[in-house]
């Protein structure tokens, strides 16, 4: 029998169940100063703020489409494609300097690295362990990844991310419900299953799937999918006995650069920790630590919103995912352990006049590409379905986490960014989603029971672009009605309540979820 991981220990588990179930204590927000330190913003007006109170309030009418919701990336919405590139186009804001650096951003975001040494020096230093040789293989044409179709299939685009528990850092000791965390001493924050020759990878990633029938109303059904995960063939000794592991498919890149424009005080503005109104939601800010900013930040991007900036999420993925060093985490083996030494020993692309693997003016290229990836324009959202749906959308609750709109900061150096009315569908906030989806990882502030909202837009587009994809952190739903079920936590009222709908309104809401 190979050496395998299959579920954390029991203590661990007991503990996890018993901080899930503790009551948080919220958090004075406004002592962390927390700011937009990676913005370089125009501050608004008191009339400006006013305007936009009215602009972004929702809407009780669903007769008809509301003004701009046709564009939901503003001035920076691309035409709808119908074919696999729906979100791989740029910003048509952009000039047409800036097209030039989008592209070359894109072509570093489709690069596949090599091993060292190489005689492309330009594009050497993979891994020496790594899940992914470029950035595309991962977000596949800039969409969601996949898991693995059968046991003979790569999970090039998914893999498990490792952490056991540690006290809190110096650094985030002002954050104090912050939960401390550490790299697994053998294999670091996540698994890695590619390898160069003669070095083993760190594991092989299994995932098999149990089938749940969900009574519907009017006598329909539908099929879920339990997933249960197996860390196999573990090339590196055992893992910590208290390791907590999390699947991770790779979300999609489109309108990062929106997100990250996003007043800060807006998407604070939603907190409600201890659910002070009684609606059963307890939206959570997620604190993070800037490695670029060396300040806490508001976590915005993850699938837990555990990093703070485009910058920082694209830099992490380079180290963790492809082993390739930058700036900002210039250690050229990744996240290779001391206890890999033939890893961290191994020949590495760094040294040579680039000094990281990738520089800093690549890294902005990189960085561009990603805050500039065009949202789609909505489709048929005039049609009476979809208008039906829209305000079974609302009247079921679905607002209560998936905010409809935002209008970003004036910025004095992103015009394609700056001011733009926005319909992510997300408050970016961390949610409790009940024992269904849980992980039991905590990272930062989220527990092992809480997600960020991922934001709708482009999502009824997901299976256009890459025909096996799935919703979820981990894929698991191979439908948009399959995710809605998953929800528990605080979105169990909602949940229940598409259950029992008619089903003329459950075809509705779907046919919504469909057009954004």
């Amino acid at each position: 029998m190979p050496r395998q991981w299959t579920t954390p220990s029991r203590s661990l588990l007991a503990a996890a169940t018993l901080l899930a179930a503790t009551p948080l204590t919220a958090m004075d927000l406004t002592k962390l100063d927390l700011g937009d330190p990676h913005l370089d913003l125009i501050p608004r007006t008191h009339a400006e703020q006013s305007r936009i109170a009215d602009v972004v309030a929702l809407t009780d009418d669903f007769s008809a489409t509301e003004l701009y919701e046709d564009k939901p990336a503003g001035a920076a919405t691309i035409r709808s494609r119908t074919d696999t590139e729906a979100f791989s186009q740029h910003s048509p804001n952009i000039s047409f300097e800036q097209q030039l650096e989008f592209k070359l951003g894109n072509g570093l975001f489709k690069k596949l690295w090599v091993f060292s040494p190489a005689s492309t020096l330009a594009s050497d230093g993979l891994g020496p362990l790594y899940n992914a040789r470029s950035c595309q293989r991962c977000h596949i044409k800039d969409g969601r990844g996949h898991v693995p179709l059968d046991a003979g299939d790569s999970a090039v685009s998914m893999f498990l991310r490792i952490s056991i528990p540690a006290d809190t850092p110096a650094h985030m000791a002002a954050v104090k419900d912050y939960i401390g965390t550490a790299p697994d001493p053998n294999y670091g924050t996540q698994l890695q299953d590619f390898s160069p020759p003669g070095m083993a990878p760190e594991y092989s990633f299994s995932v098999t799937y149990q089938d749940i029938e969900v009574a519907l109303s009017g006598d329909e059904t539908a099929k879920l999918r339990q997933p249960t995960y197996q860390a196999l063939n573990l090339g590196y000794g055992p893992l910590h006995a208290d390791a907590m592991l999390s699947p991770r498919v790779a979300p999609p890149m489109i309108g990062l650069g929106l997100l990250e424009a996003i007043p800060v005080d807006d998407i604070l503005a939603n907190v409600d920790e201890t659910d002070a109104n009684n609606d059963g939601i307890s939206g959570r800010a997620n604190l993070v630590w800037s490695t670029e900013y060396e300040q806490v930040m508001l976590g915005r991007f993850g699938l837990k919103a555990g990093q703070p900036t485009v910058h920082q999420q694209s830099a992490a993925a380079f180290a963790g995912d492809i082993g390739i060093s930058t700036p900002l985490f210039p250690d050229p083996w990744g996240d290779c352990t001391i206890a890999q030494a033939d890893c961290r020993n191994a020949r590495h692309g760094d040294g040579d006049t680039r000094v990281t693997e990738i520089d800093q003016p690549n890294m902005d290229l990189v960085t561009f590409y990603s805050r500039n990836l065009a949202v789609p324009a909505r489709r048929d959202l005039g049609d009476p379905q979809v208008l039906r749906g829209k305000q079974v959308f609302y009247d079921t609750g679905c607002t209560s986490c998936h905010t409809p709109k935002y209008v970003t900061h004036r910025l004095s150096d992103r015009p394609e960014q700056s001011f733009q009315l926005i319909w992510p569908y997300s408050d970016l906030l961390l949610h409790d989603m009940g024992e269904g989806l849980a992980d039991h990882r905590p990272e930062a502030r989220a527990t092992g029971r809480e997600w960020r909202t991922p934001p709708l837009w482009g999502i009824g587009l997901t299976q256009q672009v890459s025909a096996q994809a799935g919703y979820l952190h981990d894929g698991r739903a191979r439908t948009l009605l399959e995710a809605v079920l998953w929800h528990g936590g605080e979105a169990q009222a909602a949940r229940d309540t598409v259950v029992e709908l008619p089903p003329a309104d459950r075809a509705a809401l779907i046919r919504f979820l469909e057009s954004l």
